[in-house]
């Protein structure tokens, strides 16, 4: 296929090419741009492509890897990797505390009182998990089954919901 009937080709797919993007990204600007990287991909690798196949097939591929690679790409940005011996993944950028205003304070103090008022079974194993521990932790310190540590952890967290109902 000659140069001149492969742009002729892949401009005739223009239209239903943003249509697919628009699928993608639901935004006209991103749509735009994916559409752009699809395009430029295939004129970099026009040489990649056979003749006599689905040159449709082949750009709504180009356009589908692109998408999925951006948005991976996008994901791996706002991931932050917690090198713990548990390597936890944390997938929020934001790590902006809610404390940081008067009323976020006003809040932690409430809650504090809220959970300080709970039984003594409850707000110690709670507190400890809060605070970090693990169950088998608390478990040993405790001197109680994990699994009884594991349900009255559950359990505060249930009163506390009951008692922070209207806490928003």
């Amino acid at each position: 296929m000659s140069k001149s009937t492969f742009d002729q080709q892949l401009i005739a797919f223009e239209k239903p090419l943003k249509s697919f993007a628009y699928g993608f990204t639901n935004d006209e600007d991103d749509a735009n741009d994916l559409l752009q990287e699809t395009f430029l991909k295939a004129l970099t690798y026009r040489d990649k492509f056979q003749e006599r196949t689905n040159l449709k097939a082949w750009l709504y591929t180009i356009m589908r890897n692109t998408f999925i690679n951006n948005y991976r790409k996008a994901v791996r940005a706002n991931t932050i990797i917690d090198k713990t011996d548990e390597q936890y993944f944390i997938n929020t950028a934001d790590v902006s505390s809610s404390f940081e205003s008067p009323d976020g304070a006003y809040s932690h103090k409430q809650i504090t009182l809220v959970v300080d008022d709970l039984e003594d079974e409850y707000r110690i194993p709670f507190t400890m998990y809060n605070r970090g521990f693990k169950y088998k932790e608390i478990a040993a310190q405790l001197d109680l089954p994990i699994g009884t540590i594991k349900s009255r952890i559950f359990l505060a967290r249930k009163k506390l919901m009951v008692s922070l109902s209207d806490y928003k």
